[in-house]
C-alpha cells in the first residue's frame, strides 16, 4: 500500500466511523432489515454498512473489487460476513476499475463516468491516478450462490444502471447512490428498477441517515425530486422498495 493509498484508506474510516453515525444508521436499518434476511453490500468500501447490518441480525454478503479494501476487509469485517473480491455488472467477466488513490470513494467502473466526473463540480481535486483490472460477477450469479437478498446496497459511482443490469428478478428493498450532477444516470437507473417490478421510492440525503418523505412516492415524484438539485447539492441515496401488492 502507497502512502496515498494509506491517507485515502484513514480518510473513509474518518468519514464512516463516527459513532453516533453508525447508532444513526443502525436505527434507520432496524426498521429495513430483520435477523435472518440476506443483504448484499455492493462496493462495501470500509465495510461500515456491513457491520451496522450484521449487528442487526442480517446475514451480510460484502462485495468489494479494490485490493486495498478487500485486504482491510478480510482481516477486520467480522468472521461470519462474507467477502467477495470482485466488482459487480452485467456479465461475468474482467473489467477494469479507475481508482483514485486520495479520494477511493469515487473510484469507479464506468470509464466515461470518470471523464465526466474529471470535469464535473465537486470533483476538482479527484485524480483517478490508478488502474485495477478485478473479476466482475452478477447479482443473478451472487443470487445462486448465496440466496435470495431481501437488501441490496449499492455504491458503485456511475455503475449502478450495470449492477442492475446483472438482475433478472426484483428484490424486496434496493438502495442506490445518486449524484446531483449526474441526474441522467439515476433516471436510467430507476426505470430499470421499474422493469423488474413495481417499485415505490424515499430517498436520504447525505448521511443523514433519515428518510425525506413521510411516505413512499412514486418514480415520477422521485425524478422531479433529483430535478430540483443543484450540481453543488449533497448526494445521497434513493432507497427503492417493491410494492408487493401487485
Amino acid at each position: 500500500m502507497t502512502f496515498s493509498q494509506f491517507l485515502g484508506l484513514l480518510r473513509s474510516l474518518v468519514i464512516y466511523y463516527q459513532p453516533h453515525r453508525t447508532l444513526a444508521w443502525k436505527k434507520f436499518y432496524r426498521e429495513l432489515v430483520g435477523p435472518g434476511q440476506i443483504a448484499f453490500d455492493v462496493g462495501a468500501h470500509v465495510g461500515s454498512r456491513s457491520r451496522i447490518l450484521r449487528s442487526l441480525g442480517a446475514k451480510v454478503i460484502a462485495i468489494e473489487p479494490q485490493e486495498q479494501f478487500a485486504k482491510f476487509l478480510s482481516h477486520t469485517l467480522p468472521k461470519n460476513v462474507v467477502l467477495i473480491q470482485a466488482a459487480v455488472g452485467p456479465r461475468s467477466e474482467q473489467g477494469e476499475l479507475k481508482a483514485s488513490s486520495k479520494h477511493p470513494t469515487v473510484s469507479s467502473m464506468k470509464a466515461d463516468f470518470v471523464e465526466r466526473a474529471a470535469s464535473s463540480e465537486g470533483f476538482e481535486r479527484v485524480d483517478w491516478d490508478q488502474t485495477e483490472i478485478v473479476q466482475v460477477v452478477t447479482l443473478d450469479q451472487l443470487i445462486l450462490e448465496h440466496g435470495k437478498p431481501h437488501y441490496v446496497k449499492i455504491d458503485v459511482e456511475g455503475f449502478e444502471l450495470e449492477v442492475l443490469q446483472g438482475l433478472s428478478e426484483p428484490i424486496d428493498l434496493i438502495s442506490f447512490e445518486y449524484l446531483p450532477q449526474f441526474k441522467l444516470l439515476s433516471h436510467e437507473v430507476i426505470d430499470k428498477l421499474m422493469e423488474l417490478g413495481h417499485y415505490s421510492f424515499n430517498a436520504v440525503v447525505g448521511e443523514k441517515a433519515s428518510f425525506i418523505w413521510d411516505s413512499w412516492q412514486d418514480q415520477q415524484s422521485l425524478k422531479s425530486f433529483l430535478e430540483t438539485l443543484n450540481d453543488n447539492a449533497k448526494s445521497g441515496d434513493v432507497y427503492a422498495r417493491l410494492n408487493r401488492e401487485d
